[in-house]
C-alpha cells in the first residue's frame, strides 16, 4: 500500500513552499517545523503567504531566535492561536541554545511547544525517520481504509495504531506527505473521489459503501457565549493601544483596551464621555464573543496603554478580533 501511495505522490505531489520535491534530499528542519506550527488549526492556503514572509524576514532559525517578540507577534497577526507564536520564539531560542534541531522524535519533544504530531512530522520529513504522522487528513484516510466506525475523538488512539502499521521504513517523509495530500485532495471530508484514489482497491469503507460517512464524529456541544467591551480612546490624532498580557487569550498581541470577555474585569482606560458605536462578533475555539465597542475623547491621561498616532496604526498587525473593532471604528474616527 505504501509503495502504491508513493508512486502516486511522485506524480501528484502538491507544490508547497516548505517542501522539497518527492524523492529529494530531506527538507530543512527549520522550514518543516515552521510550516507545521503555522498549519496547526489553519489552512494551507492561509499559511503560504505567512510562511513566505516569515522565511524572507527570518531565513534561518537563528534569525528568528534573535527577532524582537513584538515584531514576530505583529507578523503572526491574522494566523490566530497566539500561544503558537510565543512557543515559536521559545522553541527557536531553545534550538539555538542546543546548537540545532534534535534529530530524533524524543529530542524534538523536549522543545517548547513541540508535541506528538509536530515532533513526528519533523522527524519524518526533515530527518527521514520512520515516524507515523497523524493529522486530520491522515485520520480520515485511515478511518476509511479500515472502516473504523468509532466516532472521533474517541477513535484517535485506534486510528494512530492503524496508521503505524502502514508507515514504511523507506521514504517515510514522502509517505507522510503523501498521506496528507491524499486526504487533502482526494479522500476529502465530503464527496471523496474514490474513483481516482490510488488506494481504492484496499479501502474497506469504499467496499462497504460508507466512505462518505467516515470518520464518524461525536456531535459538538454548542459554544458558550461571552460578552465584553472594547474602548477606542482618542486624544487628538492619537489612538490608545495596549499590549495584552503574555499569557492568555491573544497573549502578547497589541490591540485596543478591552475587558469582560477574557477574565479581566477592568474599568475604562481613562476619563472620557464614552458612547457605544456598535458590536462585533468573533468566534474563538471554545466560545463565541459579542464585544461592545465604545468610543470617546480622553479628558485626561490614560490609565494604561500608549497613545499612538493614527497614521502609525497598522491594521494588518492587529489580531483578528481587534481588526473587527478597528473596522467598526473607522467611520467614527474619520468624523
Amino acid at each position: 500500500m505504501a509503495e502504491t501511495l508513493l508512486d502516486w505522490y511522485d506524480r501528484h505531489a502538491r507544490v508547497l513552499p516548505w517542501r522539497v520535491p518527492p524523492g529529494g534530499a530531506p527538507a530543512d528542519p527549520y522550514r518543516v517545523w515552521l510550516s507545521e506550527v503555522m498549519l496547526q488549526q489553519t489552512t494551507v492556503a492561509a499559511v503560504k503567504e505567512y510562511f513566505l514572509r516569515f522565511t524572507r524576514i527570518w531565513p534561518t532559525v537563528q534569525d528568528l531566535a534573535a527577532a524582537p517578540d513584538a515584531q514576530v507577534m505583529g507578523e503572526w497577526a491574522g494566523l490566530g492561536y497566539y500561544a503558537r507564536a510565543r512557543n515559536l520564539l521559545a522553541c527557536a531560542r531553545a534550538v539555538c541554545e542546543r546548537g540545532g534541531f534534535p534529530d530524533t522524535r524524543e529530542g524534538l519533544r523536549e522543545l517548547p511547544g513541540v508535541g506528538a504530531y509536530t515532533s513526528a512530522a519533523v522527524a519524518a520529513i526533515a530527518f527521514d525517520l520512520p515516524e507515523t504522522v497523524v493529522d486530520g487528513n491522515v485520520e480520515r484516510v485511515v478511518s476509511r481504509l479500515f472502516a473504523v466506525r468509532t466516532p472521533l475523538p474517541r477513535s484517535k488512539p485506534e486510528l494512530t495504531a492503524l496508521a503505524e502499521t502502514l508507515t514504511p521504513r523507506t521514504r517515510p517523509g514522502d509517505y507522510a506527505q503523501a498521506m496528507m495530500d491524499l486526504g487533502a485532495t482526494i479522500c476529502t471530508p465530503r464527496k471523496p473521489a474514490c474513483v481516482i484514489c490510488p488506494l481504492s482497491a484496499s479501502c474497506d469503507a469504499r467496499a462497504q459503501g460508507i466512505a462518505a460517512d467516515l470518520p464518524a464524529k461525536t456531535p459538538k456541544a454548542p459554544k458558550p457565549e461571552r460578552g465584553g467591551i472594547a474602548w477606542i480612546a482618542r486624544s487628538g490624532d492619537r489612538i490608545l493601544l495596549e499590549e495584552r498580557p503574555a499569557k492568555g487569550l491573544l497573549g502578547g498581541t497589541t490591540g485596543f483596551p478591552s475587558a469582560g470577555w477574557d477574565g479581566r474585569d477592568l474599568p475604562p482606560p481613562g476619563p472620557a464621555d464614552w458612547r457605544p458605536i456598535g458590536e462585533v462578533r468573533h468566534v474563538f475555539t471554545h466560545f463565541s464573543l459579542t464585544l461592545t465597542v465604545m468610543i470617546g475623547d480622553l479628558t485626561g491621561n490614560p490609565e494604561r496603554g500608549q497613545l499612538i498616532p493614527l497614521r502609525q496604526i497598522d491594521r494588518d498587525a492587529l489580531p483578528g478580533l481587534m481588526r473587527k473593532v478597528w473596522d467598526m471604528a473607522q467611520s467614527e474616527i474619520a468624523a
